[in-house]
Order: C-alpha cells, then structure tokens, then sequence
C-alpha cells in the first residue's frame, strides 16, 4: 500500500471496477455518477469511500475533484489501484485521503463495507462491518 494524501476517515465502500473520468462522468453538483454506460451510473460518491482502478482523462479532472469537494458531494476518501496524475492532484488540492492498493487488497473490497482508513496506523485500513 502507497499513501498518496494523508488523512483519517470512516465510511462505506462505494466500488467501481471501471476507471473514473472525473471530468465527463461526476457531476460536480451533486457528486452523481452521470455517465450511463458507467458501473456506478446514478450513484452518489458523496461520504462513500471510493474504490476504483484509476482515474482517466485530462488534467482537468483535479479540478472537478476539487470542485466536489467545495460542493460537499466529495468522496471521503479514495482508494485506487494505480496513481494517475488527475486524481493524486485533485486528491492533494482538496484534502481528500488517497491511497494506492495491490490487486490482491482492491479485489477484497466490497460495495457496502464499512471501512475505516487512517494513514498514520499500522493497518492503515480496517474493515468495521
């Protein structure tokens, strides 16, 4: 495990197995997966730990993470299996824990876990429920 951005929270595991293009697939108002053909499609990200491969697309993407986040429909956290430049950026500029798992942890996730993330830990993730 690599820790990207700094941070403690707790939440439940939103997962996704599909990348996540912040700028075309979030909407920054609500924090609602707008894209159809998106796995998480009419989901909120809002309060969810966020669990997704990676992100794609353009720089652009930071700023829509940023932008969810002074909207208050942010993830709490975000967990990825590769550190792409869009979301490590978005993550540092809006204060938003990330951190980079293998394969094996990204494939023990699952939708509705209560995780609780705290980087300064041993464990830095534990499952609650």
């Amino acid at each position: 495990m690599k820790i990207l951005v700094k941070g403690k929270v707790e939440g439940i595991v939103l997962k996704s197995n599909m990348p996540i293009n912040f700028l075309g697939t979030v909407d920054k108002k609500t924090g609602i997966i707008s894209d159809k053909n998106h796995e998480l499609f009419n989901k909120s990200i809002k309060n969810s730990i966020l669990v997704f491969p990676s992100g794609v697309g353009s720089s652009v993407g930071a700023y829509t993470i940023y932008s969810i986040k002074t909207n208050n429909t942010a993830p709490s956290a975000m967990i990825c299996q590769k550190a792409d430049l869009t979301v490590a950026s978005g993550c540092a500029l809006s204060d938003i824990p990330l951190v980079i798992v293998s394969d094996e942890e990204f494939a023990s996730f699952q939708n509705g876990q209560r995780i609780s993330l705290d980087t300064e830990s041993k464990n830095p993730i534990s499952i609650i429920q």
